[in-house]
């Protein structure tokens, strides 16, 4: 099939990285947003979100006319649905914004066009949730228009070259709709292109999310016993990686992001006779900031009453601006609710309004009145703060580095008191 126009619904941290590559092809595409300060931002070439290279990026396209900012969905060969999929407090997944996105498709919908729904979402969702709301224009899914499922699978920090190098898996509810996603996709993609059916690309996202959460899931829990036990886990874990069939991750404040932290649920919700591990593996990880607390109240004897914590990094994961689900914004939270006053500094985002935290505009500001340094993300200008300056800036001597981001005798032979997760030091 041959596409001229392509409408992308969702312009995040996937949906305009693709909106953009595909405009940078030669397409014309409408990106689609509903909300009015991401259409305005984006119309006036600024951008809301942080990605390398992002920026140049889109505004390359928007000066060619090839791609155009929207709030409304707009006639096309094919519709990509790229909207958050959130879940409730019940841990269910929500999908409002897919459905809400699927029936602003259906006034446009004509014969022989291609619909491919790239959020994360639980098995079956194209065929039993997409399926049924796009059929209301009186077409029917593989025999009128084409119908997919295709994942992003593309890692924050390196999204514009993963996205075109990646291997790529399109399922479709037929072969056909597989095949229109295929030349869709083939438009950029240079990675290997895989086609099954939808459900099966679906199952496919979730169970690449949720083998990283276990994963992480048993480097936490070995770090709490490493703790227990008076043991380095930093150490061990490097030396049981040299076990050529080993591979263990490093432990630390938790599992954020709209991913790992979120599509294990998924299963749990679709299967929850036959996922024990996958609760449990989530269980813990959702447990990891208050192990962190705990370790910071031990570090100041027991409370947290009374004393300033400059809480370093709040992303979910390093060199990224992405605050979703973040674990270290929960621990900067619950140390409040300890009674510790926090002052957070984010580098890549310092101007973040995040509800209940104050942030400082940069670390000096953060660290001037503070008793704790606490390092939650290894940020890489985080890790290369020089021990020497801080404590010339800071009267804080007692350091918490959740992510083995600092060496440890530096700061101790400048005075600092240092505590690491998993290093031994007490008991859980």
């Amino acid at each position: 099939m041959i596409f001229q126009r392509i409408c992308v619904l969702g312009l995040g941290y996937i949906g305009l990285p693709t909106a953009s590559t595909f405009a940078s092809h030669g397409i014309q595409v409408t990106g689609v947003d509903v909300n009015p300060e991401v259409v305005h931002t984006l119309q006036n070439g600024a951008l809301h979100i942080y990605e390398p290279g992002l920026r140049t990026l889109v505004q390359a396209a928007l000066r060619s006319g090839n791609l155009l900012i929207r709030q409304q969905p707009e006639p096309a060969d094919a519709f990509i649905i790229a909207v958050p999929t959130p879940f409730h407090a019940d841990k269910r997944a929500d999908l409002g914004f897919v459905i809400s996105a699927a029936e602003s498709i259906v006034p446009h919908l004509r014969r022989g066009n291609l619909v491919v729904l790239e959020s994360t979402s639980p098995p079956r969702t194209t065929a039993d949730v997409v399926r049924p709301i796009l059929e209301r224009c009186g077409l029917k899914a593989g025999e009128d228009f084409y119908l997919a499922y295709s994942p992003e699978r593309v890692l924050p920090g390196q999204i514009l070259r993963e996205l075109i190098e990646n291997a790529r898996v399109i399922g479709g509810i037929d072969p056909a709709s597989a095949q229109a996603g295929r030349d869709l996709y083939a438009t950029f993609v240079r990675g290997e292109i895989f086609m099954t059916d939808a459900t099966t690309a679906e199952m496919v996202k979730l169970m690449e999310n949720t083998y990283r959460d276990v994963n992480i899931a048993i480097a936490n829990e070995f770090a709490r016993l490493a703790d227990r036990f008076g043991v380095d886990v930093w150490e061990a874990t490097r030396i049981a990686n040299l076990h050529p069939r080993v591979k263990i991750l490093n432990p630390g404040p938790g599992v954020g992001g709209h991913c790992i932290s979120v599509d294990p649920w998924f299963l749990v919700e679709a299967a929850p006779d036959l996922t024990p591990l996958i609760r449990t593996a989530r269980q813990v990880n959702d447990a990891q900031p208050r192990f962190v607390v705990d370790l910071v109240r031990r570090a100041l004897q027991g409370t947290l009453s009374g004393y300033t914590i400059a809480a370093l990094g709040l992303s979910y994961k390093p060199d990224v601006d992405d605050l979703r689900e973040s674990p270290a914004i929960e621990v900067a939270r619950l140390l409040q609710e300890g009674g510790a006053q926090v002052l957070a500094f984010e580098p890549y985002k310092p101007d973040a309004e995040i509800p209940e935290l104050t942030l400082a505009p940069n670390l000096a500001a953060a660290i001037q009145d503070a008793d704790v340094l606490l390092l939650l993300v290894g940020h890489t200008q985080l890790r290369k703060i020089d021990p020497v300056e801080v404590a010339q800036l800071t009267p804080a001597r007692v350091v918490v580095d959740t992510v083995g981001g600092w060496p440890r005798e530096a700061w101790e032979a400048l005075g600092f008191r240092v505590y690491q997760i998993g290093n031994g030091q007490g008991t859980i």
